[in-house]
């Protein structure tokens, strides 16, 4: 599917707040439910939408989230009332129970910055959202042999949902990186998978840096059967990116994405 056809996706799901979980010290877990949950699709692997949370003034316009998120919708939502037009961020499905009409998404905290760390931390049970069904960026490539994954703690549950539903004879390497040992979390993973776990260590290491340079050690045996999916801080993606292409690894059969950039909101 990649990520740019999720814009032109539609699909509206309202839902709200049943229940939260402080999962590790840098991740909350707020579980939805609804039955719209019921009818949302299940894409799997690293399956994502545009969350708009309630507005901090108390009064939500629901009513402007547009039904796609492609230029049109887009100028529509800016055009709405600013003092009660949701905001929204992209997350991704870390747990979809169709049969419950049950959703879990997890959310990186740190602290009082951002939008939606912050509401995550303190949402309370009947808190309305509503949320635009964007598909999924990976599609595993049946000539693979070999799956790369790296990502860091926003990238976790996308690497998260992949592994879940990588076919179990899958192959590979995944590596995240982490600004805390303690947010390592178990995951479920193909038997001939490595998880890599790198923490940043002191207060001035760069986001993204430990992960980029695990990354830059990696040789593929087989370049152009190897798959790969880069998510997380904009720059170590980037770098990503190159040295996979350098090292002979095909632009088509690498899927990446900047949740974020050092120096910027999110």
């Amino acid at each position: 599917m990649g990520f740019d056809d999720g814009r032109k996706m539609s699909g509206l799901y309202h839902a709200e707040v049943v229940g939260t979980q402080r999962v590790t010290p840098h991740m909350q877990r707020v579980t939805f439910a609804s039955d719209d949950l019921r009818e949302l699709p299940s894409h799997g692997f690293d399956q994502w939408f545009r969350l708009f949370l309630p507005h901090a003034s108390g009064t939500t316009d629901f009513d402007a989230v547009p039904e796609k998120f492609g230029l049109g919708g887009y100028l529509r939502y800016l055009t709405a009332k600013s003092g009660t037009r949701p905001p929204f961020r992209n997350y991704t499905v870390r747990e979809l129970r169709s049969h419950t009409g049950e959703l879990d998404v997890d959310f990186v905290i740190h602290g009082d910055s951002g939008i939606a760390g912050p509401w995550a931390s303190g949402a309370e049970p009947g808190e309305r959202v509503v949320m635009l069904d964007q598909g999924r960026g990976f599609d595993p490539l049946a000539d693979a042999d070999f799956v790369l994954l790296v990502g860091d703690d926003s990238a976790l549950p996308a690497v998260a949902g992949i592994l879940r539903d990588l076919p179990s004879d899958s192959s590979g390497l995944a590596i995240i990186e982490l600004g805390d040992e303690a947010d390592q979390q178990e995951l479920a993973a193909p038997d001939g998978f490595e998880v890599h776990w790198v923490t940043r260590t002191g207060a001035s290491a760069r986001p993204g840096a430990g992960a980029l340079a695990e990354v830059q050690r990696f040789r593929p045996e087989h370049p152009d059967r190897l798959q790969a999916y880069v998510g997380g801080e904009q720059a170590m993606v980037a770098g990503s990116r190159r040295h996979l292409v350098g090292a002979g690894v095909p632009k088509s059969r690498i899927q990446f994405t900047g949740y974020w950039k050092v120096g910027r909101a999110s």
